[in-house]
């Protein structure tokens, strides 16, 4: 797990290959495993496949989206407010997850913030709702892009590791 922490990193550019039926299964499957505080699974993923779709994803925020141009699947990480006070730590586990999962399986992944972003018609979030037809309790966190790696980076090594962020308490 921690050579797959190491080694996972932003990704913004991916070839047009689609990512297999398989694979999609596996990354959703990885999102809706993660842990949710009171296992209430807030936790609601939309899975986007269509490159329109995608790509008007990419309009609803102002900048950071350049991923979503040649991402060939995307899922946006949503959870009801309704069920769970504390939605953004139980999306952001799975959105994590769904990440962790995209590198083990050998592809590429970019968390694009929509919570707290705006568009040119305003709010990120309230976009993302519109665009798809989802009900307004659902909070919108992230657009994670996904596909196979166009463009390679070197994981982190372990003397980039800064342990002085750790405050130890004997």
């Amino acid at each position: 797990m921690l050579e797959i922490m190491q080694n996972r990193r932003s990704i913004r550019r991916f070839t047009p290959e689609p990512v297999s039926g398989e694979h999609v299964r596996a990354l959703l499957k990885a999102g809706l495993l993660a842990p949710s505080s009171m296992d209430k699974k807030p936790v609601r993923l939309v899975a986007v496949e269509n490159p329109q779709w995608i790509a008007a994803l990419a309009g609803c925020k102002n900048a950071g989206t350049s991923p979503l141009m040649t991402a060939p699947f995307a899922v946006v990480v949503s959870a009801d407010s309704a069920v769970s006070d504390v939605w953004v730590e139980d999306a952001s586990i799975a959105a994590s997850f769904i990440q962790l999962e995209a590198e083990a399986l050998g592809l590429g992944s970019t968390w694009i913030q929509m919570r707290r972003r705006q568009c040119e018609s305003g709010d990120s979030e309230t976009a993302v709702r519109k665009l798809l037809g989802l009900p307004s309790q659902l909070g919108i966190l992230c657009v994670i892009a996904i596909g196979h790696k166009d463009e390679k980076k070197d994981g982190y090594r372990d003397e980039q590791i800064d342990f002085g962020r750790v405050i130890w308490k004997k």
